[in-house]
């Protein structure tokens, strides 16, 4: 049973809410119905681009069994025909990663077991491996594909990487064909315009502050209020 496409089955509101409340609630879902069909256009079109260039074969950093070895980039796909990549905004001269960054893997790693279904996930980042490795230590990043990039062009090449070696929050969606690695898209956090709302849609921290009444304001992440481990802890209690 569904609604039609001006009314819902059962009203959006609770009992007792004012006919002016009703009829803005309306009118809002029907904005809200237009942006749900604008993102499955943009989402159509995207799908729809002309494949990109095949990248080089980078050598990697990685945590093997035995220690870090160095793992080719047509060896990220897990068995998948695609690799989802988040860009860790991570300088090699830094000791932590960007916090914004820091909070989309926060999130990523909560539905990884979900990617996994569909599609390999990595994180990559410039900084050192065993500089990644603290940092997801310290984030309780367990269970997640970590690789390094230090000593290669991969970020530079995929414009990941300013010309003055600052680092670009980024996501980028890789597809092997035969072994050969083929970008198909990318997309920074930052949009043209310099906000930094490129790849809101795949974080739901913004997501819920857009429905409160004070919205996202100008707030930022942090890594201050993180303690250590924590995606651990979060983890065993959600599955306790």
């Amino acid at each position: 049973m569904s609604g039609t496409r001006d009314q819902p089955v059962l009203p959006i509101w609770p009992t007792g809410a004012s006919p002016e409340y009703q009829a803005a609630r309306m009118e809002l879902a029907r904005a809200e119905r237009a942006l749900r069909d604008q993102v499955e256009a943009v989402a159509a079109a995207r799908r729809a681009m002309p494949p990109g260039p095949v990248l080089r074969d980078y050598d990697l950093a990685e945590d093997g069994p035995e220690g870090p070895v160095r793992t080719p980039l047509r060896e990220l796909f897990d068995g998948h025909d695609t690799v989802f990549v988040y860009h860790l905004m991570f300088h090699p001269d830094h000791d932590a990663a960007c916090p914004m960054c820091s909070m989309w893997v926060d999130g990523l790693r909560g539905v990884a077991t979900h990617l996994a279904q569909h599609t390999a996930f990595v994180v990559i980042a410039k900084a050192p491996l065993d500089k990644l490795r603290a940092w997801a230590d310290r984030r309780g990043w367990s269970g997640l594909r970590l690789l390094s990039s230090y000593g290669t062009t991969f970020n530079a090449d995929l414009n990941a990487e300013r010309p003055n070696g600052e680092q670009r929050p980024m996501v980028s969606v890789l597809r092997d064909e035969g072994g050969l690695v083929r970008h198909l898209y990318s997309l920074p956090a930052n949009h043209f315009d310099g906000t930094e709302r490129g790849i809101d849609l795949l974080n739901p921290v913004w997501n819920v502050l857009d429905l409160l009444p004070a919205g996202r304001g100008d707030w930022y992440a942090s890594n201050d209020y993180i303690p250590a481990h924590a995606g651990d802890r979060m983890a065993g209690s959600s599955s306790a």
